[in-house]
Order: structure tokens, then C-alpha cells, then sequence
């Protein structure tokens, strides 16, 4: 009974027409991934305010124990980060979608007001490891949110939507830190609003919660049938009045297989291993890219001579493209191949990064950014409906957990990384260590990652 009645659900969802509803509920979901974006890539906005204002920490390369380097900043963040990828996404698998969606909210914004008005590194870096915990909680959960609540068709496009609703955080961000970071409103350092404005985002969750239903999918493999049924049933009813005309005939259910319950070892099983350890190279390479370059460009344009003011204006004018690239993933996420979009990315990152480490020119810096920009941000648009679209709905949540947390193993370590190949070999190795970083993406989505595109969930997990 209980594989047939999820069947028969999943059949009626897929059938279901793109329309205005579901890309207000996915972009009520992306409100909470976009103050976890805010989070991600504040540092590279505050950072001047950290290390060159206030002299809370030191961007020198002074060892991984030291609690007064930047890195140790990044790191904790980082560590939280993995802390939750490996013990807590499965919270979303038992509790349910929408409400860890609230709470995990709740104590990001509670860490990061508190932190707000902090002066010393261990407590700063502690209330940024509660931060971490509480974000990886979070994006997992949503991938795994907006991938079950879509039609099979149209999930990678809607869930490059999301992404390029969130991606609108990192040059918010960058914005706010360009006018708040070099002065003191009211006598408070710029920084700290910066860190005060982001941590609205569990006041916001609490509002718009109430918008959004619980995944179908996850009520029904609970085994909660007649809560599944009333929200597909409210869902059916939207996209029905919505759309002016009787909804198509869902496909038979006998052509969609349910599994039972899993658990946490099947995913280094045939035929999730594979996909497993592609995933987990992959998470541990991207971030490479993402946090080498795009929270250290201020302190790298610095260190290549630009003013602070000119260093911020600089990466404020590189970062308005990063929705951008969400557009991009928007646009071709179900035109081509997804995995051959992200192979295609990541070659165009590796050399984007090293034309933008010989760039010197105001023109050269701003080209060569905003292409490396654009091409990585395409890449993040893609992978997060890809990662989520790999594992059934018994599991998704951990095991997307389980490989995202190689990318906070890298995080962790990539900020050390920086600090050392800035100080011992300059701003060309950084981008070398990306291009390489690359290449492994490359190889290991193009020999182990399956195809997804027009694939139910229930398909791609057999």
C-alpha cells in the first residue's frame, strides 16, 4: 500500500504545468538560501573592515591555530559547516522539510546578531561555527525541498531559479559593505551592521513559512498519506485555477517504483558509490574556486596596489554579475545535459582564474572577473539541482549532506591554502590551485556522473 499510494502521489506531481506558483513557492524557500549566501560570502566584504580597521585579525599566513588569523575566521564558519553536513541534514530526512527550513533559520539569525557586537577572535569564531552548523543544515535541506515539490520537467530549471534568487545576496552584500565597511553610522563600526542586517533572516523565515507546504514526497514516504494528500490536493488546486484549465492526466503509477525506508549506509552501495565519491571530489574542488577567489578578491586587490575604497568598488562591480550566472543556469539548466554543463563551467573557470591572475589593468581585472564570475556562478546554478536529483527521497538530505561536507573540508583547509601561496608565491598560484582544482571537477563528473535531465527522481534513483 504504501509504495503504490507514493507512486500514485509522485505521478500526479509530475504531471503538473510550470506556472506562477510554483516559482512563488520556490522563491519563498530561496529567501532562506539567500541569507545563508549572505552569510557565505560576507567575509569577503567585511573582511577589510576585520582586518584592516578594527585589527581583529591578521590576514598573515600564521599556522592553523591561530585564533587572530582571517583564516581561523573562515575556518570556523567552515568547521560548523561540515559538523552539520555530517550529523544534522539528516534531522530533514526525519522532521520534515519545511520544519527544519524555519528552525535552522532561527539559530543562524540568533548566532549572528549576538556575534554583531563581539571584539574577541574565539568568541567571534565560535558564534560563526553556530552559523555554519545551522547553514548546512539549511542548504541541504532546500535542494532536497525544491527537487521533491517540482515536476520531474521543469526541476532543474526551478531550482535554478532558487539559485539565482540567492545568488542576488553576494552582491547585496558586497554593496552594503562598500558603504558601511569604510565608516561608522551612529558610531558603530560599518562591519558589524553588515553582520546586524544579515541576521534578519530568521524574523523574515518565521513570515513566509506559512506560504510554503511540506514536501508530498517526504509526508508520503513517512507514511503520512492523509497530509500528503491535502497538500498535493491544495497544490493540484492552485495550479488548476491558475493555469484556467483541467489539469492532464497524471502518468500510471505502476511506472514509477517507491522503495522503502533506506538508511545511511546505502549510499556507498551500487549504485549511489560511484556517485558518491563524484560527488564528494566535486564538492571538495568547487568550493576551491568559489571561496579562493571570491572571498579573498578584496585583500587580493589590495595586495596588487588598489585602495580599499577602490578595492571594494572593484568587487562590488564583478559581483552585480553573479545573478547572472544564476540567469545562465536558469536559461539552459533543461536545454542541455546538466552534467555537461557543469564539465563545461569548470573548464571555463580554470582559465578565466589564471587570465585574471595575469590581469594588472583596471579593464583586464574587470573583464576576466566578471567572466570567471559569470562561468562559476553557472556552475552553482547547475550542481545544486544535480547533487539533489542523485539520491532517492528516503535519503537525499543525507547523503547530499554527506558529500557536501567534502566541500566544508575544503573550505577549512582553502583559506589556510590562500594565505600561505599569497605570502610565498603571489596571486598566480592561488588561480593555479583552482585550475587544478578544475581539472578534477572535469574528470570525475565526466567518467561517474549519470544523466538526470527529463528523468523523474524516482527514475534516477533505481
Amino acid at each position: 500500500m504504501s509504495a503504490s499510494t507514493t507512486a500514485a502521489l509522485v505521478a500526479r506531481l509530475d504531471r503538473l504545468p510550470s506556472c506562477r506558483h510554483f516559482y512563488k513557492v520556490v522563491a519563498l524557500i530561496a529567501i532562506g538560501g539567500w541569507f545563508e549566501f549572505y552569510e557565505l560570502f560576507m567575509p569577503g566584504g567585511i573582511s577589510l573592515g576585520l582586518v584592516g580597521k578594527s585589527h581583529i585579525y591578521t590576514a598573515t599566513h600564521a599556522g592553523m591555530f591561530a585564533l587572530d588569523s582571517f583564516a581561523s575566521f573562515l575556518a570556523s564558519f567552515f568547521f560548523g559547516m561540515f559538523v552539520g553536513a555530517i550529523l544534522f541534514t539528516q534531522l530533514s530526512d526525519r522532521f520534515g522539510r519545511l520544519a527544519t527550513f524555519t528552525w535552522s533559520m532561527l539559530l543562524y539569525s540568533a548566532a549572528m546578531f549576538v556575534m554583531a557586537f563581539q571584539s574577541a577572535p574565539p568568541i567571534i569564531d565560535l558564534l560563526r561555527f553556530v552559523c555554519g552548523l545551522a547553514i548546512s543544515i539549511q542548504l541541504i535541506n532546500n535542494d532536497a525541498f525544491i527537487s521533491e515539490i517540482t515536476p520531474t520537467r521543469y526541476r532543474g530549471r526551478f531550482m535554478a531559479f532558487a539559485i539565482m534568487v540567492v545568488l542576488t545576496a553576494e552582491p547585496a552584500v558586497a554593496g552594503l559593505s562598500w558603504l558601511f565597511v569604510p565608516h561608522a553610522p551612529f558610531g558603530l563600526q560599518g562591519w558589524r551592521w553588515v553582520i546586524i542586517l544579515g541576521s534578519l533572516g530568521g524574523v523574515i523565515v518565521w513570515w513566509v513559512r506559512r506560504g510554503i507546504p511540506e514536501s508530498p514526497r517526504w509526508l508520503a514516504m513517512h507514511g503520512r498519506f492523509a497530509e500528503a494528500e491535502r497538500a498535493m490536493s491544495v497544490l493540484e488546486a492552485e495550479v488548476e485555477r491558475e493555469t484556467g484549465r483541467a489539469l492532464p492526466p497524471p502518468l500510471p503509477p505502476s511506472d514509477i517504483e517507491v522503495a522503502p525506508r533506506g538508511t545511511w549506509h546505502e549510499m556507498f552501495r551500487p549504485p549511489y558509490l560511484a556517485r558518491t565519491i563524484m560527488l564528494s571530489l566535486f564538492q571538495f574542488c568547487q568550493t576551491i574556486a568559489a571561496f579562493g577567489f571570491l572571498i579573498w578578491v578584496p585583500i587580493i586587490l589590495v595586495r596588487e596596489g588598489f585602495t580599499v575604497v577602490h578595492s571594494l568598488g572593484y568587487t562590488v562591480a564583478i559581483t552585480l554579475l553573479v545573478p547572472v550566472g544564476g540567469l545562465l543556469g536558469l536559461l539552459f539548466a533543461e536545454r542541455f545535459e546538466r552534467k555537461w554543463q557543469l564539465v563545461g563551467t569548470a573548464l571555463a573557470i580554470g582559465i578565466f582564474g589564471l587570465g585574471f591572475s595575469q590581469a594588472h589593468s583596471v579593464p583586464m581585472i574587470l573583464l576576466t572577473g566578471c567572466l570567471l564570475t559569470l562561468a562559476m556562478n553557472w556552475l552553482i546554478a547547475i550542481f545544486h539541482p544535480y547533487a539533489a536529483e542523485l539520491y532517492p527521497t528516503r535519503i537525499r538530505a543525507q547523503a547530499v549532506g554527506f558529500t557536501f561536507s567534502w566541500s566544508r573540508v575544503s573550505s577549512i583547509l582553502v583559506g589556510y591554502a590562500v594565505t600561505f601561496l599569497l605570502a610565498t608565491y603571489g596571486v598566480v598560484s592561488v588561480f593555479a590551485m583552482i585550475a587544478v582544482a578544475m581539472a578534477v571537477i572535469i574528470l570525475s563528473i565526466g567518467i561517474l556522473g549519470p544523466r538526470t535531465n527529463n528523468l523523474s527522481l524516482e527514475v534516477i534513483s533505481r
